[in-house]
């Protein structure tokens, strides 16, 4: 998985499976974009994932995540539940503002 924080006034965390970065997926009039100018970033195991979330959740970062290992991750990361997460050509996503 990559992940990429990006600085600003409230920290947007970027997190994808890795094979993903690059592709962009549509469906209906919805489009997944998963740019390297905004996911790429240092690669992390599930582990490193989740601790990075935890630690983010209370900063109260935004979260962008993309791909089924990052958003299980999330989801033991105890930050979304597998009603929040929708899916665009079979690729889950969620996008989460605390």
């Amino acid at each position: 998985m990559l992940v990429n924080i990006i600085k600003s006034y409230r920290n947007i965390v970027a997190i994808c499976d890795s094979e993903l970065l690059g592709k962009c997926f549509e469906e209906d009039i919805f489009q997944l974009d998963i740019k390297e100018s905004f996911y790429m970033g240092e690669q992390k195991t599930e582990q490193e994932v989740i601790q990075i979330i935890l630690d983010m959740k209370s900063e109260d970062a935004t979260f962008n995540i993309a791909g089924e290992k990052s958003v299980q991750a999330a989801i033991k990361a105890g930050l979304i539940s597998e009603d929040s997460v929708r899916k665009i050509q079979g690729v889950p996503f969620v996008l989460v503002l605390m």
